[in-house]
């Protein structure tokens, strides 16, 4: 835990504002479409949290019941997903392989369970929001010197940050150093 650090929160300007630079990502090239997803991940991180945090706590507010309901299946889904690639083989490789489908089962499954409970809107507005709105952030913003060279400390495992490890354990960081 030593080497675990918080990144700092940017500044509205650089997230959002001026001097933030946007443009369409790169589909037909995956490789830099995944380094820039990753490499905004990883350097907006706690300007993303703090988005979802707002994000959530506002949907929460509206029904909490039903957001309860939604944190405790995501939880328990999580969980079981990084139980089972940390402990099968097959789970492993297959989440090496293919991690963006490890993450779309995650939210498929993550979504059938809050339809199966009626809680679908809630689970669509309280945690998928605030995910979409993070990964279009991520996918359109353009990287700069900072993002790049704080990418490259975070691969060299120089330090250790909350998104890298979430990163890593749904196979992306991996992907994104090669």
């Amino acid at each position: 835990m030593d080497d675990f650090e918080v990144p700092p929160l940017r500044s509205l300007q650089d997230f959002l504002l001026e001097s933030a630079r946007f443009s369409s990502p790169a589909v037909h090239d995956p490789q830099r479409f995944t380094n820039r997803l990753v490499d905004n991940l990883l350097y907006y991180q706690t300007n993303y949290f703090l988005t979802a945090v707002i994000m959530f706590l506002l949907v929460g507010f509206m029904n909490p019941k039903s957001m309860m309901l939604g944190m405790v299946t995501m939880a328990v889904i999580i969980a079981a997903f990084v139980y089972f690639s940390n402990n099968k083989r097959e789970t492993q490789k297959f989440k090496t392989q293919h991690p963006f489908l490890c993450g779309i089962g995650i939210l498929f499954a993550a979504s059938l369970l809050m339809y199966l409970f009626g809680s679908i809107l809630v689970f669509v507005w309280g945690i998928m929001l605030p995910i979409a709105a993070i990964l279009l952030h991520a996918a359109f913003r353009m990287r700069n010197l900072k993002n790049k060279v704080s990418k490259k400390l975070e691969s060299l495992g120089i330090k250790r940050t909350p998104m890298g490890v979430i990163l890593f354990e749904l196979g992306l960081e991996d992907q994104a150093r090669s």
